[in-house]
């Protein structure tokens, strides 16, 4: 007689799961087009549009706004254009100074691995191998402007 009523109980649970289940799955299309009607014939898929192009006008471009300077390199670091700039967006930039110098590429950066890279660095910079960097040895330690490409061709 228990396990009737368990039965016919657990019977119950599982059909009104179905059926809320159900209910939450048949939703009406929003913004649906209306049906078709009747009378209106489907156009052929063969035949083309004929309209005057002079008719027609587009929508207008939209305007670039002139960014300051600061902007500019604001926008350089924030990438999702939330207008905050998270601590990953900000060392973002960095990650590929440190790939360089993760030399064995365990995104681990030991004091030898800055140590070489830094030592390298020095020893090409030095010109007459005295173990002191003048300023305009030092000066060749700078960062390279990158230059924007030139067209290969002149058209």
């Amino acid at each position: 007689m228990g396990r009737v009523i368990l039965g016919l109980f657990l019977g119950l649970i599982v059909s009104s799961v179905g059926l809320y289940w159900w209910e939450s799955r048949a939703q009406v299309e929003e913004k649906a087009p209306p049906p078709p009607e009747v009378e209106d014939a489907a156009p052929d898929p063969e035949e083309l549009p004929v309209t005057d192009p002079t008719d027609m006008t587009g929508p207008e471009p939209p305007e670039a706004s002139e960014l300051t300077r600061e902007q500019r390199r604001f926008f350089r670091y924030d990438r999702n254009r939330d207008l905050t700039i998270t601590r990953n967006e900000m060392l973002s930039t960095r990650s590929d100074g440190f790939r360089r110098l993760d030399v064995d590429g365990n995104n681990l950066l030991t004091f030898e691995e800055w140590a070489v890279t830094t030592a390298d660095r020095f020893e090409g910079a030095d010109a007459d191998g005295n173990g002191k960097l003048t300023q305009r040895e030092f000066a060749t330690t700078a960062p390279k402007r990158s230059k924007p490409k030139k067209p290969s061709c002149r058209c």
